[in-house]
Parts: structure tokens; sequence; C-alpha cells
């Protein structure tokens, strides 16, 4: 699982990950899935051999494990660094109370060697990103209607809790076997330690990012994960992420879906992509339900008569 990295100049040194058969409050740990700026996650064993993934808070622009389990803070990042635990811990808490198969579950928290980790539900299947490259010349629109609606259904009720995402890439969507879509990895923590410490310097997934996002500004709202959802769509139909917004802002060099895809997909369809990535978050869809109905309807509905999110 790939990760929006919130990190200083020079590049951080990759930390050290925990070792194979460390025991954690009965949790064994097998191997790392994944590294990031942020965390790292591992897959290991609870006490009746279940899997279960396990995200362990360590952000690398703040601490450093070269050896042993205790990642080393210096006394100038303390602060920031546990400001930043606790974002992590309370994103994990809000994550617990969702109980929904689109949205990637949080079944326990283990506190340990001065950081925090995450226990979730392991599941078997593939990212998005690695079923683009493996099919990228076989996107039926059917495909990509049904996988994001069930997708949408996980980010509504995101949403309804009051929560964003802030990360919706094709590599934070995993695939089960059975092809229902789950929300992985998600980004509000990531960007609430970026926001407390103004030194740390934010850079987000290219292409996937809407423009609100860069210089962390305050208009951010479900329009946000909308703009990356679009991408996201965009990216199936590609094969490939889109123009970053921030190159967009400067010279907008994206050719539209409705142009690029055109007689290949039904129109609509394409033009729900677009504006979903329209720069001005004004522009697009502001709700989930918005889109939802977009994405279920062949006519273009009246995106005016959106009601509130429940």
């Amino acid at each position: 699982m790939a990760e929006l990295k919130c990190t200083t100049m020079p590049s951080p040194q990759t930390n050290q990950a925990l070792p194979r058969g460390l025991v954690i409050d009965g949790y064994r740990f097998e191997r790392q899935l994944s590294m990031g700026g942020f965390s790292i996650v591992y897959l290991a064993y609870d006490a009746e051999e279940t899997p279960v993934a396990i995200k362990e808070y360590l952000p690398h622009a703040l601490a450093t494990r070269l050896v042993g389990l205790v990642p080393q803070v210096s006394p100038a990042n303390r602060e920031a660094y546990q400001n930043g635990l606790m974002a992590f811990y309370e994103e994990g808490i809000a994550l617990a109370r969702l109980n929904h198969p689109n949205v990637v579950h949080v079944i326990n928290f283990l506190r340990a060697n001065d950081t925090v980790y995450l226990v979730m539900r392991y599941e078997r299947g593939r990212t998005l990103h690695d079923h683009i490259r493996k099919h990228h010349t076989e996107f039926r629109e059917s495909f990509v209607r049904g996988m994001f609606a069930r997708l949408l259904s996980g980010l509504r009720e995101v949403h309804a809790n009051k929560l964003l995402h802030l990360d919706i890439k094709p590599s934070n969507i995993w695939l089960r076997t059975d092809g229902n879509p789950v929300l992985l990895d998600f980004g509000a923590a990531r960007q609430s330690l970026c926001q407390i410490d103004p030194a740390l310097r934010p850079t987000y997934t290219p292409g996937y990012a809407a423009p609100e996002q860069y210089g962390n500004q305050p208009d951010q709202g479900p329009w946000t994960d909308i703009y990356a959802v679009g991408a996201s769509m965009y990216a199936c139909l590609a094969a490939a992420a889109p123009q970053p917004a921030d190159f967009r802002l400067v010279k907008d060099g994206l050719v539209t879906a409705t142009r690029r895809w055109a007689g290949q997909y039904s129109p609509q369809l394409l033009d729900t992509i677009d504006q979903c990535m329209r720069l001005d978050p004004l522009e697009r869809p502001q709700s989930v339900f918005t889109l939802q109905r977009m994405l279920a309807s062949k006519a273009q509905p009246d995106i005016s008569a959106d009601p509130a999110e429940t």
C-alpha cells in the first residue's frame, strides 16, 4: 500500500522493519507488506493463527529505527511525534467504529515500543493498481461503474461519520478475490501531522490529490475525495495517473475523458469523470450521493438538487 508521504528535505532514510517472529500482545509478526513515509504495514497472525494486517506508526521525517524495536526521536521532534501519534490513534478509533464491507476494518489497537499499532482485518486479493497493470486493455464500462459504485458506498459511510479519506488512489483500493473493493490507508492522520508541524512539507501522490490539498488549504471536504475518485476512474481507462493538479493549475494539459475516449465509453460516464476532476471544488459533485446517482444512471442528474448527506 503506497502512502501519501509527509517528509522534509532531503528524503528520510528508510527505517528498519520489525523482525519476523516478534510477538506483541499475542500477535506474531510474519513479514512486511509495505512501507511508506508515515507507517509500515505487516502481515501477522493472532493467537488462533488468523491472519491480520498490522500498521505501525513510524513517520520517517520524525523518527528513525535502524536497530531494535523502539523508534529514536530527537528532542526537537518529540512534540510533533507525540501529536502525530495521537492523530494516528484517534483516526484508528474512528475507523474502528465503522463496520462497512467496503472500508478497511480496524479490530484492535496496540501500544508498545513508544508507538501505536493498528490491527486490521487481512483481505486477500490485490490492489486496483495491480489490476490496472494486468488488465489495462480490458476495462469494461460495467466494471468501472459497478466497482466504483460499491466503493462509493463505503466512502459515503466514511463521510457520514465526519471523516475524509484524503488519499484515494488505485494502490489504496483493494480488490478482494470476489472483485468487491475495500478502501485502504486513510491519509487524514498524515495530513494532521503536516499541519501540526509547519517544518514538515506534505507531498502528494501525483495525479490523485485535489488542488486544494496542495498547501493544506482549508476548503477540503467530500469534494476533495471525489476528485480522487474521478482521477482513479480516469486511471482505469488510461492505465496511468492523470496530470497532477498542481501542474494543471499552472497549465492545464489534461485531455478530458470526454475527448480522449469518445466513442469507446458512454458520454455520460466520461462526463462524470470530467466533472469529478474539475479544478474548482464548487464545480465538482458535492457529495458521494450525487456521484452514486451519476454512476447509476445513463441520464445525467441535476447536481444542484443534491440532498444533504446523512
